[in-house]
């Protein structure tokens, strides 16, 4: 469907309704890379936000090239949107009170709540070499719900 005749906010509402998605990256030869991801959605601030790992093929394409797109659909697939933006990556967590840390964890309790072991989770962060992809949401299209 025509972006230009759906509202962005139409669109945008199906990114805060799900919690999982697919990102695409771009590859060296051009060619998409896609990864299925749980995300965080600020509608406020239209910034959408994954924790991802150092060295994993989509966070070395975002690291040559921020262009991502990330894809939500509802269960029966009939309303979808895709939403494009430039990405940023924080660094990597490296003690498990900084800032990245933090931030991995205000991503993990808006998806999945609260964790049993808050300093298992931690470390588990820097040992896992993760960090906060930020997608700063720009334009959406797709096929709002009825």
């Amino acid at each position: 469907m025509d972006d230009e005749r759906v509202p962005q906010d139409a669109l945008l509402a199906l990114l805060a309704d799900t919690d999982r998605g697919v990102l695409a990256t771009l590859k060296r030869d051009g060619r998409p890379q896609l990864s299925n991801v749980n995300h965080t959605y600020d509608p406020g601030r239209r910034l959408l936000r994954v924790s991802v790992t150092a060295g994993r093929a989509k966070t070395r394409n975002l690291l040559r090239d921020p262009r991502a797109s990330y894809h939500v659909t509802t269960p029966d697939g009939w309303a979808w949107t895709v939403a494009e933006g430039d990405a940023e990556l924080t660094p990597v967590a490296e003690d498990p009170y900084d800032a990245v840390v933090e931030e991995l964890i205000e991503v993990y309790r808006a998806v999945q709540g609260e964790h049993p072991d808050w300093s298992d989770y931690r470390a588990a962060m820097v040992a896992d070499r993760r960090m906060v992809l930020r997608v700063w949401v720009r334009r959406a299209y797709g096929q709002p719900r009825r």
